[in-house]
């Protein structure tokens, strides 16, 4: 299949590099103070995170080199691997907990969680799947069911770790390539329906979630338990109003606010750099977003089109969840926020992704 390369797309790039840059800043800013808390460096968390950064650029400058239509032959054998490293990180002995969840592989602070690379690995196979088989999406049972039972299964995995929020942004990024495959609106919300029952039971199963529910209806109900990282998080964006209180200023960061340099790192950022630097990232995500939905329209291919809207939408439904979360719109999920938040997995391979996506840019029409 003969196709012209060109540069890829300019701001696409601009955009990831700069949300990268402002991550890497206040993962610095936001950790300092329990790093040399918990670790004696207060440079423990920015190390890290400049060694996955690094790793993650690397594989960004290979995959935005690569012709993307070559992860065509690894899609089926990767979304096998990405199955079998779902079920061993549930084995007690090996999995590893963290934050109440058996997410992780590896020994000590380093790691890699299972459903990061699940999460590329899906959009990947439905992505090949789909572009061979779209004329099939309109009918329920031999086009509809198959990839939904494949995300079902790799969605119920997830949430036996338990990890809500992961389970969530696969579900989200699948269902958009679905639907751009042409899949009927009348199926997608009769599953839809199923779905927020299926949600009632996940939340009747396990009294946790419910609690999580209440307290983000009301989080000074229990303001001591479920409701806390809501109401320390609020805590933070307010006093940050306009222009924030100055970088490395933050208050909540001194033990208040858990997990300041993941789940919750939106929170610093807009207590030091106010709406003014909240919105700058906000935008920053928007143009990628845009760019990104963009190069799918115009992508030269099926395939290429289905993948750069999973990425995209991969990011985009992560943005909105934790932001949605930092700001008390949603309950408590537990999901870093793309290439702002410390992390090894999440990090790297957000950044191969996007370089899969600047590649598909580089042949869009």
């Amino acid at each position: 299949m003969a196709k012209t390369r060109s540069a890829p797309d300019v701001l696409l790039l601009v955009s990831t590099l700069l949300l990268l840059t402002v991550g890497i800043i206040m993962v610095y800013s936001a950790s300092a103070v329990n790093a040399f808390h918990d670790y004696g460096d207060r440079f423990f968390y920015l190390k890290r995170q400049l060694i996955f950064a690094v790793l993650g650029i690397v594989a960004m400058y290979f995959t935005m080199n690569t012709d993307y239509w070559v992860w065509k032959k690894f899609a089926k054998i990767g979304l096998i691997v990405c199955f079998v490293f779902l079920v061993i990180v549930l084995i007690p002995g090996i999995g590893v907990v963290r934050g109440g969840a058996r997410s992780w592989l590896g020994i000590g602070a380093f790691g890699i969680q299972p459903s990061e690379f699940m999460k590329l690995g899906m959009i990947l196979f439905l992505s090949k799947h789909l572009a061979e088989r779209q004329k099939e999406i309109t009918h329920f049972t031999k086009g509809l069911m198959p990839p939904l039972l494949l995300v079902g299964t790799a969605f119920g995995l997830i949430m036996l770790q338990p990890d809500l929020g992961t389970g969530a942004v696969l579900v989200g990024a699948s269902l958009l390539i679905i639907f751009s495959a042409g899949a009927r609106i009348s199926h997608l919300a009769g599953l839809a329906m199923i779905g927020v029952v299926g949600l009632i039971g996940l939340i009747i199963a396990a009294p946790y979630r419910l609690k999580r529910i209440t307290a983000f209806l009301d989080p000074w109900q229990d303001p001591l338990g479920a409701g806390y990282q809501s109401i320390q998080s609020l805590y933070a964006i307010g006093p940050g109003k306009l222009f924030g209180l100055g970088l490395g200023m933050s208050r909540q960061k001194y033990s208040y606010l858990p997990e300041p340099q993941t789940d919750f790192i939106f929170s610093i950022i807009a207590e030091e750099l106010g709406f003014i630097g909240g919105a700058f990232v906000l935008v920053l995500f928007m143009l990628l977003v845009w760019k990104g939905m963009r190069t799918a329209i115009t992508a030269p291919d099926s395939f290429g089109s289905f993948l750069a809207v999973g990425i995209t939408g991969m990011i985009g439904v992560q943005v909105v969840i934790n932001i949605g979360v930092v700001i008390g719109l949603m309950p408590v999920t537990g999901i870093t926020l793309p290439l702002i938040s410390a992390g090894g997995s999440s990090l790297t391979l957000m950044l191969t992704a996007i370089g899969i996506l600047l590649n598909i840019s580089r042949y869009s029409r």
